[in-house]
């Protein structure tokens, strides 16, 4: 996204420290998509403070990131800010202007005690499903392999003035960024299968073609995946599409490690809470049990902490 903002003129900073830092003020952000290879050189900032508030604060991180660099965040802030959180799994402003019994109510698996709402409030945010995939090859460098959608939505389903600049500025930049009126339909999409295949791969470290082809493996994918579609429901989401269409799609994408078995190799912390703790949590509110949802939920923490 900062490439192809940077590339049709709209000036990003980039907030990087370590050999990637150093790569991006050397030799600038190059993005390998498609066969081609372009450079821009965005500003590289190592220290939020030295840029202060920003227009948009582009959130990348993954959700279990967020509090523990919420210190580095809070100078990027100010009260006219727009977060935009481009981030997987159930977001800490999830119930905000929700609407119905559950509105406003915490998530503790993603906003502990407040304390995300508190330095990212809510009141500022707009959500985004990103759909691109890119990795890290090298410091400086990203290698784009398939997407170009990033959806966009408030939290309250308006078509605000805020959500339809940032719109504008990624379509100028090449990119497909639609405004949602009911992101979190869409958000459940994603999150529908995330839910059920990065834990299960994480404890098989099974390719999404092999845990979906396992008549075992899938069908555990599915209860689970019924489960969070009868919490989802009750929190009053519309399914586009069936979950077999949903798991099929899965099973498209072939040899394809999930970020969750990634992590667990790399030794990197997991993404467990936003994709399944919270769902199990707001399980509880609506009246749903996931018996299939707890279990998995239970091994995928023992399977993290035993690394």
């Amino acid at each position: 996204m900062a490439a192809k903002l940077e590339m049709a003129g709209t000036p990003v900073t980039v907030v990087a420290r370590g050999p990637h830092g150093d790569a991006l003020r050397s030799k600038g952000l190059t993005l390998v998509s498609e066969g081609t290879e372009s450079v821009t050189r965005p500003r590289v900032a190592t220290d939020p403070r030295e840029i202060g508030p920003q227009d948009y604060l582009v959130l990348t991180l993954k959700a279990h990131s967020l509090l523990p660099a919420m210190a580095q965040l809070e100078p990027l802030i100010g009260p006219n800010t727009t977060i935009v959180a481009a981030i997987n799994g159930v977001p800490w402003w999830y119930t905000y202007k929700l609407g119905g019994d559950f509105d406003g109510r915490r998530v503790e698996a993603v906003d502990p005690e407040g304390k995300v709402s508190a330095g990212l409030p809510p009141t500022q945010v707009i959500g985004s499903i990103v759909y691109p995939a890119a990795d890290v090859v090298e410091p400086g460098v990203i290698e784009h392999t398939y997407g170009d959608r990033f959806s966009l939505g408030e939290p309250d389903g308006s078509r605000s003035a805020r959500a339809t600049h940032f719109s504008e500025l990624l379509i100028k930049a090449g990119l497909k960024a639609p405004v949602r009126p009911r992101l979190r339909d869409e958000l459940w999409i994603k999150l529908w299968g995330n839910m059920a295949f990065n834990p299960l791969s994480a404890l098989t470290t099974a390719t999404l073609d092999r845990l979906i082809a396992e008549p075992g493996t899938h069908a555990v994918c599915r209860a689970l995946m019924v489960e969070g579609q009868q919490v989802a429901e009750k929190l009053g989401v519309k399914f586009a599409i069936g979950v077999d269409k949903r798991i099929a799609g899965g099973a498209e994408v072939g040899a394809h490690k999930t970020s969750m078995l990634q992590d667990l190799e790399r030794g990197r912390p997991l993404e467990i809470e936003a994709l399944l703790g919270a769902v199990v949590e707001m399980a509880e509110w609506v009246g749903v049990d996931m018996p299939i949802g707890r279990a998995v939920l239970a091994l995928v923490r023992q399977r993290a902490a035993m690394r």
